[in-house]
């Protein structure tokens, strides 16, 4: 089994469609106050690196959220479509916007500090703390 998959996925609506040239095998969780404000609960999201393609672009909408990151979305339907690190243009997409997601494991959850009691997964992961994230990827997370 290699590292990397091609993934390909779309919007709610249909307007964007996407191609990551690089779809991870593992999937995290995201914590933060801002990932679940954003996605109505943790942000569960695949790396994809810097080779993602997006068809009609015009319909993607950037929301600056911290200074070292942004987040799109479909101006039509309102689906979140990445978390893109801007100093190395690297994209974090929603696993639930891919076609297809086989062989994906569940394999960090980051800013567990940051997780609220309602909810916890069953799924025995790798796990960092909010400083542990900012000591292990800086300011660039």
């Amino acid at each position: 089994m290699s590292k990397n998959q091609t993934g390909r996925g779309s919007c709610l609506c249909g307007s964007i469609h996407f191609t990551a040239a690089t779809m991870g095998r593992s999937h995290g969780a995201c914590h933060c106050a801002m990932c679940r404000k954003w996605s109505g609960g943790p942000l569960m999201s695949v790396f994809c690196g810097s080779d993602v393609t997006f068809e009609s672009e015009e319909f993607i909408g950037v929301y600056e959220s911290s200074q070292w990151a942004e987040r799109g979305f479909c101006k039509k339907c309102g689906s979140a479509l990445f978390y893109r690190v801007k100093g190395n243009q690297t994209y974090h997409i929603p696993i639930g916007l891919f076609d297809e997601f086989e062989e994906i494991t569940f394999g960090i959850q980051i800013f567990i500090d940051k997780k609220p009691e309602h909810y916890s997964f069953a799924n025995e992961t790798e796990t960092m703390t909010e400083a542990q994230v900012f000591e292990h990827y800086g300011p660039s997370a």
